[in-house]
């Protein structure tokens, strides 16, 4: 039996106490990563201040896999810059690139075309039906840095599920079992 046995021994001897204790632990570990993530949305004015790009519409300048941190200000958004946004009826954001700025000469509101460097055409086949330009609403963020292939972590455990539950499952056993 060896580790399997030793591991089962050591959840037969938890006792209550050290339960409690193990619990708070991976509590305050939960709730100073909410806390953390909760002070990059203000610092940054993003509702998600880090994404991960999930396909090669911006190669070569972003890969598949690689971490955006972005930043919300109010400067109005300019032909180049690289944005994310969520279009109504899709869960998921874009990362795509400003091509065409539309400012309204009553109200001063920029409207914005997007495209993603490695696609052939525009994303209004993307935006929602009738949708021709996308609002400020819409636009998440301004891509300001990034980490290349780190966000692989993510799209892995997305793709394949298994490895998620199975690292979860590691790691609570790892939390049960340990002796501190």
């Amino acid at each position: 039996m060896g580790w399997i046995g030793e591991t089962v021994d050591s959840i037969k001897s938890i006792q209550i106490r050290q339960l409690f204790t193990q619990a708070i632990s991976l509590g305050m570990i939960v709730t100073s990563a909410l806390i953390i993530w909760k002070a990059l949305m203000c610092v940054t004015g993003s509702e998600s201040p880090v994404v991960v790009v999930l396909s090669g519409s911006m190669e070569p300048g972003f890969k598949r896999g690689d971490i955006l941190f972005l930043h919300m200000s109010k400067d109005p958004v300019r032909a180049g810059e690289i944005v994310v946004f969520n279009v109504d009826g899709r869960d998921i954001p874009i990362v795509h690139r400003v091509i065409k700025v539309h400012e309204r000469e009553n109200t001063g509101e920029v409207d914005v075309l997007t495209k993603g460097d490695n696609n052939y055409g525009d994303d209004r086949l993307l935006y929602a039906e009738g949708q021709l330009w996308l609002h400020r609403h819409h636009i998440m963020g301004r891509a300001v840095g990034f980490l290349p292939y780190v966000g692989w972590v993510t799209i892995i455990m997305t793709e394949k599920p298994i490895i998620k539950y199975i690292l979860i499952g590691a790691l609570g056993l790892l939390v049960i079992t340990s002796k501190d």
